[in-house]
This record gives C-alpha cells, structure tokens and sequence, in this order.
C-alpha cells in the first residue's frame, strides 16, 4: 500500500472535518459521517457505501484484513490518511478503535425499501442510539428487512449507532419518517402492525403473522400514545416474572424477533 505523508497535526483541515462530524449539524450540513473500527468500515465498504476518507494509524493496523481493506480502498481511489497516535486519538470517540476511522457519504432510504421483505420494525422517537444500533444487528441476525425511526429522536447516523449495529447498519435499510405517514403508507400496503406493550397479550399465547409484519416499540419513556395503539391490529408483551415491569427495547425486541422468525 502506498503510504501518504503522516498528518501529525490536530489542526490539519481534513482531520478538523472529520473530527466535526461527531455533532448531528456537521452531519446535517455536509452530507458525511464518522465510522470508526475495521470491521465497521469494511461492512460499509463492502455494502457499497461511499468512503470519502480513511485515516489509520500505521502502527495500530496489525490485522491481515485490515491491511488488506486499506489496501482495497485505496485501490478503488479512496484517500487514505496515515496519522499519528495522538492525531487518530482526537478521530476516535471509542478508546482503543481498532485501525481505523472513515468518513462515508450518507444514504437515504425511503420506505419502498422494505417492499420485498417479511420483517421490519419501527421505533417511536427513540433517545438511545445503542438501542437504535441493537435493534438493527438484530434485525440482520434474523434476516429482517429494515427499520422506521419515527417522529424524530436518534440520528441514524450517530456514530454510537454504527458501534452498537457492528456492521449491520450498513446492511438494513434505515427509513426516517413520521408515525402518520409511515401508519398511512402501512396500511396501503398491507403491513400488519403489532405494537409491544405490558397490556399486549403474552407473546407465547399471541398468533402473529409470518409476513409483512411491523414490530412497533413506543419511546423508552412514554411507550406507545393512544394513536399508535388505535394503528396495530394487535399487542403483545414478553412474558416476566420478577417485580420489574419492563425490558430494554433491544431486549425486548430480539425475543420477539426470533419469536416471529421461527429461529428459535
């Protein structure tokens, strides 16, 4: 791999950039966003996301296939930045990223992706992008289709949605939308919306359809508004018995999800 002059310094235009990017108005405004971690980048890469810049650290890229994924990249006319340990600390919101940190080019999906798929699911204003990011990995395990965020919350861009997806997001697509126009565009379609909600019926006695099935979860702090509920042919709830009355969303999705999938 042909190497590029090492950036040392903090203050060097590209690094500045990049560094931006970890606030949504930089995303917003530019169109780009931050992925950190070999295994992550080379998903997006893979998935055919464009790589504006790559920056790694020679010393910290040990790794045949990271190595290798420079290698590619670069092959296919992306710049890629050496950096000093120093300068790639400052790119890195995660101690320890492992090789790399890319700026990738946003792609925007809308909801005629999910047409030909039999599982998807979507979150109301949802605050925690882990959740956002587990929630998708899940989806991919289980070979869903996509996910709706609606009525605004996460960025699906935040770079601790990429984290907590571990490549997945670069393979589901991410749809952001209203409740209204997404309820509207359901229905037309003939999508079967199941809500989750302690009042719902147990999951293990609840008959859900196969196909063409919506997971809802309502916010982390309100659940799901008395719309939302009037929208699902049906609700279910995870089973519990201790004293706590709720699940972490991805928790509480990933057993419904394998439940529905007949994986398990």
């Amino acid at each position: 791999m042909q190497m590029e002059l090492l950036i040392s310094s903090t203050a060097n235009p590209r690094v500045k950039m990049a560094r931006s990017l970890r606030e949504k108005k930089f995303r917003d405004q530019s169109g780009l966003f931050l992925c950190e971690g070999i295994h992550h980048v080379g998903a997006a890469f893979e998935a055919g996301w464009e790589v504006e810049t790559a920056f790694f650290e020679p010393n910290g890229l040990v790794s045949g296939y990271g190595n290798k994924l420079m290698a590619t990249m670069q092959s296919a006319g992306v710049p890629c930045m050496p950096v000093t340990p120093h300068v790639f600390e400052t790119l890195a919101e995660k101690e320890r990223t492992l090789g790399i940190v890319a700026v990738l080019r946003k792609k925007t999906f809308g909801l005629e992706s999910f047409a030909s798929q039999k599982i998807i699911s979507a979150m109301v204003t949802p605050q925690d992008p882990g959740n956002v990011g587990t929630l998708l990995r899940t989806l991919d395990a289980i070979g869903g289709g996509g996910l709706a965020l609606l009525d605004g919350g996460v960025d699906p861009f935040h770079p601790a949605v990429m984290r907590a997806s571990m490549g997945s997001f670069f393979s589901i697509p991410t749809v952001s939308t209203s409740f209204d126009h997404f309820s509207v565009w359901a229905q037309q379609e003939g999508w079967h919306l199941v809500g989750t909600s302690a009042r719902g019926k147990d999951l293990k006695q609840a008959n859900l359809p196969a196909e063409k099935m919506v997971l809802l979860f309502g916010s982390e702090q309100k659940g799901l508004e008395p719309n939302q509920i009037n929208a699902c042919e049906t609700l279910v709830s995870v089973p519990m018995l201790g004293k706590n009355t709720s699940l972490n969303i991805g928790v509480a999705a990933g057993i419904i999800l394998y439940k529905v999938s007949g994986l398990v």
